[in-house]
């Protein structure tokens, strides 16, 4: 048993209960093989937290959690790509940092991440809006597992109705990350 088995079983239930808006089942996408997460961790370069991987091949390839959902896995690796790509290519002010996966869309052009590179993976909120890199991430939860507990206890900053307003611990490692290039 891993330590994360509790945690699963409470996502996929709640992932295929009903939605709130209709009182219907939520159609969720088939999940993905094993084979799916092998392809996805060698065009990334870096593995999956095992929570994520479990979610993508026994719950469904995304289309729940908090907010709008996870990314389905080929999306959230074709955006990863993407914005290593374009920020490392341009030069850009906004590099992507190396290893944090896109993985979910929170609205607003904010996605919540998942920083692949540490044990637990830590949940990040990049939040790009006032323009400022250094005031654009934010840890979200130390882990995969207490952002979706908060997220099933209705207790995330994402359940309450009130704007971001930065009140979240920043993230101080997106400029060293960055600079780790992959072209």
């Amino acid at each position: 048993m891993n330590d994360y088995t509790e945690s699963l079983a409470r996502i996929a239930a709640a992932a295929t209960s009903t939605h709130p808006g209709t009182a219907r089942p939520r159609r969720l996408p088939p999940p993905v093989g094993p084979a799916d997460i092998d392809a996805a961790e060698r065009t990334l370069g870096f593995r999956l937290p095992p929570l994520l991987a479990a979610l993508h091949t026994t719950v469904a390839d995304g289309g729940f959690g908090p907010d709008y959902g996870l990314f389905p896995l080929r999306r959230a690796v074709a955006r990863y790509d993407a914005l290593r790509r374009t920020r490392l290519e341009e030069g850009a002010a906004w590099p992507w940092p190396e290893g944090v996966l896109p993985m979910a869309d929170l609205g607003c052009a904010m996605p919540a991440c998942v920083d692949c590179r540490t044990r637990d993976g830590t949940v990040l909120l990049f939040e790009p809006n006032p323009g400022d890199v250094d005031h654009a991430w934010y840890v979200l939860a130390p882990s995969l597992t207490a952002w979706f507990t908060e997220w099933l206890d209705g207790t995330g900053w994402f359940a309450d109705e009130e704007e971001f307003t930065g009140d979240l611990a920043p993230w101080p490692y997106h400029r060293a990350r960055s600079a780790t290039a992959r072209i």
